[in-house]
């Protein structure tokens, strides 16, 4: 969190974090189904161990990563003596992240969850913490462009979303992201769709919660806007060292010298950079990605926890 923050900070980008608050009732059995499949890699890391597989008890051990609350409250802390603003939603943070790209607060949403689309985030940007360890390009989608090319509304959007799958209801088996998107170009919404659908073929799930969804995404639950205030500080050099150093075995030299790059960033040194820190993915690429609301997240275990917004840089 520490050097990654610097990162952004040096490459002329100002950051404001966004911690999960709690989950809507109706994420409930999205949940279950992450305990589900934590519980299957337990099994099967005990499995690894006994055979002394290491890439699989490696494999394994990654899938029980747990962020708890002791984890976000440090990193709330290193950001505060960071001097980087943070932000507590009262529920899902991509509903958060989402709202203030709307309000025109911060430039963009950035986070490996495409809901933040669905939420209506204007600008979406994935792979930040990708480009670091794998080298893959920043992907950024503009949801009006999205809209455009799909000749869709933003309900319409949505209800595409519920029908590839989202966190809060079950989706009609059988119907792929293809299948989806010619379902509401030509129905224009799930109730419709639900009307013309051979139901022996396509079972619809029993009380099925579609609405509920559908209100999730169009009136989540978020902190008002006018009450925020984005403050970027300077770092607290001292409490910082006794904060990572001290607290947390940190290197002292390597704590001080990225003190002093916060502090350069800060002083606008480094503006401008934004074209290193960026490759450029086409708009037809970005739209493609979106129609399918992305086949790789479906039955995905998503990473959750927090998501990242982003100021505009001057």
């Amino acid at each position: 969190m520490f050097y990654r923050t610097i990162r952004l900070l040096e490459n002329g980008i100002k950051p404001v974090y966004v911690f999960d608050g709690k989950p809507p009732d109706m994420k409930s059995g999205e949940l279950n189904k992450r305990k589900e499949r934590r519980d299957e890699a337990q099994k099967e890391l005990e499995k690894a161990e006994e055979a002394g597989d290491e890439e699989n008890i490696d494999k394994f051990n990654r899938r029980l990563v747990k962020v708890t609350k002791q984890h976000n409250d440090d990193c709330k802390e290193l950001l505060r003596l960071m001097g980087v603003p943070y932000i507590e939603a009262p529920c899902e943070a991509e509903a958060q992240c989402a709202t203030l790209v709307k309000s025109g607060k911060v430039y963009a949403a950035g986070t490996e969850d495409m809901d933040a689309l669905t939420f209506g985030s204007k600008i979406l940007l994935r792979h930040l913490t990708f480009s670091e360890a794998r080298k893959m390009p920043i992907r950024e989608y503009y949801l009006n462009q999205i809209l455009d090319e799909m000749k869709f509304t933003m309900d319409q959007f949505i209800d595409l979303c519920i029908l590839l799958g989202c966190d809060y209801c079950d989706s009609i088996k059988g119907i792929g992201p293809k299948r989806a998107v010619e379902l509401i170009r030509q129905h224009k919404n799930i109730e419709n769709v639900i009307k013309n659908l051979d139901s022996k073929k396509y079972p619809v799930p029993e009380d099925w919660m579609y609405k509920e969804a559908r209100k999730l995404f169009q009136e989540p639950e978020v902190t008002d806007i006018e009450s925020l205030e984005l403050k970027w500080t300077e770092p607290d050099e001292e409490a910082l060292v006794e904060f990572m150093v001290k607290q947390h075995n940190f290197n002292e030299e390597r704590i001080r010298n990225g003190v002093k790059k916060i502090q350069k960033a800060r002083g606008g040194s480094t503006q401008g950079r934004l074209d290193t820190f960026f490759s450029v993915v086409s708009k037809s690429s970005a739209t493609t990605s979106a129609k399918r609301k992305m086949e790789e997240e479906k039955g995905s275990n998503k990473k959750k926890g927090k998501g990242n917004a982003f100021k505009k840089p001057k």
